[in-house]
């Protein structure tokens, strides 16, 4: 609720976090060459991902072919990650193409990497607006992070 309540903001997280030097504060588990992994703040589930490209780009179709390329290598190895992790039962990847498609930044694309488990809705979303975390963000990083500085896409 939180996300939903907060005020629309006009810059590009994509954009800005990377170029802090605040990986732990931004949940930026991954630099890689051309693309970089990010924990999702309000996770649909626990080891939510985002798998981006550091150019300002809104669109796979626009993307170039080296570009995507490493996108979807590092979105491999973050899925690798996650079922070391999480031992998940499968996943739900995609990316939001657009305001209409229910992209939050419409204007750089981003893919999405939702562990799944069988079982893991419950009742709590729809009868009072609470997404139940089984771990906290801070504890989740820590454990990703371990297993990110072993990959090399």
């Amino acid at each position: 609720m939180s996300y939903l309540d907060s005020p629309p903001k006009n810059n590009c997280i994509f954009c800005d976090k990377p170029k802090a030097s605040a990986d732990k504060e931004n949940f930026i588990l991954y630099r890689g060459k051309l693309s970089f992994v990010m924990m999702n703040l309000y996770p649909y589930n626990n080891g939510h991902l985002m798998v981006s490209p550091y150019k300002h780009i809104p669109s796979i179709s626009k993307m170039e072919k080296e570009d995507l390329f490493y996108l979807n290598l590092l979105t491999q190895a973050s899925i690798q990650v996650l079922e070391k992790a999480f031992k998940p039962e499968g996943f739900n990847i995609g990316a939001n193409i657009g305001k209409a498609a229910g992209a939050g930044f419409a204007e750089h694309v981003h893919i999405h990497i939702v562990p799944r488990w069988s079982g893991d809705t419950n009742f709590m979303p729809v009868l009072s607006e609470t997404k139940v975390m089984p771990e906290h963000l801070d504890s989740v990083y820590e454990r990703l992070l371990t297993l990110f500085k072993e990959i090399h896409p």
